[in-house]
């Protein structure tokens, strides 16, 4: 079979959408499946649907990457989006072509830094993981290139900057999509200090500030990445070997926090595309965080003791569906600022993602570090719903009494704790002092135990004991577990 080009497209007749030529006006650092499948997959349809004609000249972020491949396949890879949508199984492909080609700053900066004296060059994206947006004093001006990335940013914006002057309309829109906080100003607060501490002068400084604008965004799609297990049997049936082949599942979401003229500049709305330009990301990462995190970190860790492995498994249990549904509707949604309808119309797309059948997402996967996602995800829900009602949730207190009884293993090893389901151990795997309290606390009473786990402040940064009735409802379910088991205290959630 061929090798995935322009020309092998052509003998084969492809009649999808193919850009040949067009300017490069998008650099992005990052080239993992992740932005291949959502940032360049909504960059060529806004290409094809409103002739947007941008190319996107991507650059590794470390020393080891994709060039070679990418820079031989002419930029080209196959996307295919999985999933199950309005109670139909989906498998959409598209050949992407928007990218250009791709730079390796560690064996080349110097092309690199040429990008910036391209007058058409607009557009920044990246996604350099969690760890990705950090500054390290370390890093000098003179390095080629600098080791952290916002050091890469700040000496490729100089570059510009020396480039262009303070000519107005020459700065970025930077859209940073790591999975932190505030990314984009995070960002920003990282180009400054390398300013400040590199001495690149107040002029500088000030074309950072009033030229580029840094948008925090918030992105939502799963991206299972290269189909090792399939890829031979799809190169066979499309007739060409392609070697980038990226897959992910039909739900996407981004939202960039950004002035209102982007709307005009990156025509996502005329496209049809689920971006959201906003003055506000907060509360979608807030519904994002609370529906679909929390909905996960709220019944998959009972649904494991009770013989469940995988999530879609627990959307055909009835049982497991509506304890889910339950805790989503009556006692997450409640608590939220955006308007109902909207809230509600996600929470029916969570469902539909869940129930994916290209997608085997392991509930032991999902239990990683399960105390801080707890905090994160469900303990602001608990609270808002006690506030708002006065009550507790049942489905959200039940939950804190899975993750107890999840938590209680008996034998401490190397990487893990050890638990018991049935006859058959299962690893628990979060921070060791989260596991060494647990193995300390393994032959507790319900009611110590949950006193013991309410009380420890290093978990929760608060003692969870003084919210009104909470450790003994929680101790009343941990019992009623130990005694009946998961599956019976869902059920039991259900007729409160």
């Amino acid at each position: 079979m061929k090798k995935l080009s322009y020309q092998t497209l052509k003998d084969l007749n492809y009649d999808g959408y193919l850009l040949p030529e067009a300017p490069e006006r998008v650099l992005q650092f990052g080239e993992g499946n992740f932005l291949r499948a959502f940032v360049d997959y909504f960059i060529d349809i806004l290409n094809e649907k409103t002739g947007f004609h941008s190319k996107v000249v991507l650059c590794q972020p470390i020393a080891p990457g994709l060039a070679p491949m990418i820079n031989e396949q002419e930029g080209l890879y196959t996307l295919y989006l999985r999933g199950f949508q309005e109670g139909q199984k989906v498998n959409r492909k598209r050949i992407i072509s928007c990218v250009s080609r791709c730079l390796n700053p560690y064996s080349d900066f110097e092309a690199l830094l040429a990008c910036a004296d391209n007058p058409d060059l607009r557009y920044i994206t990246c996604n350099t993981t969690e760890a990705g947006i950090v500054y390290d004093s370390a890093c000098r001006f003179t390095d080629a290139p600098a080791d952290s990335y916002p050091g890469k940013l700040t000496q490729f914006l100089y570059r510009r900057f020396q480039t262009f002057g303070q000519e107005e309309g020459k700065g970025f829109v930077i859209l940073s999509c790591e999975l932190i906080d505030n990314n984009g100003k995070e960002l920003e607060k990282c180009v400054l200090k390398y300013a400040e501490q590199w001495k690149l002068g107040e002029d500088f400084t000030d074309w950072i500030k009033k030229e580029n604008i840094f948008c925090s965004t918030l992105v939502d799609r799963i991206v299972t990445g290269y189909p090792r297990a399939d890829a031979d049997a799809i190169n066979e049936k499309n007739g060409y070997i392609d070697q980038l082949i990226d897959t992910g599942e039909i739900f996407g979401f981004w939202v960039i926090e950004g002035p209102e003229s982007l709307k005009k500049e990156l025509p996502f709305k005329e496209a049809g595309l689920p971006v959201l330009i906003t003055n506000d990301h907060k509360p979608y990462k807030q519904r994002k965080v609370r529906i679909l995190n929390g909905a996960h970190t709220s019944f998959v860790l009972g649904a494991y003791l009770a013989g469940q492995d995988i999530v879609r498994d627990c959307m055909n249990d009835e049982v497991i569906q509506k304890f889910m549904d339950k805790t989503i509707y009556e006692e997450i949604i409640p608590t939220l600022t955006l308007p109902k309808e909207e809230l509600e119309e996600f929470a029916a797309s969570v469902t539909e993602r869940f129930k994916n059948p290209f997608i085997d997402h392991s509930l032991l996967a999902i239990s990683l570090n399960s105390t801080s996602k707890w905090k994160a995800r469900v303990m602001p829900s608990l609270k808002g719903y006690l506030e708002k009602t006065g009550k507790l949730p049942a489905c959200i207190t039940a939950s804190f009494a899975f993750y107890i009884a999840f938590y209680s293993g008996k034998q401490l090893k190397e990487d893990a704790l050890m638990g018991l389901r049935g006859e058959a151990e299962y690893p628990i795997r979060d921070d060791r002092f989260i596991l060494e309290f647990y193995e300390a606390h393994k032959n507790d009473s319900a009611a110590e135990l949950v006193h013991a786990v309410c009380t420890n402040e290093d978990f929760w940064g608060e003692d969870l004991s003084r919210l009104d009735g909470f450790e003994q409802a929680v101790a009343r379910y941990l019992d009623e577990i130990r005694e009946k088991g998961s599956y019976e205290v869902m059920k039991q959630c259900l007729s409160c």
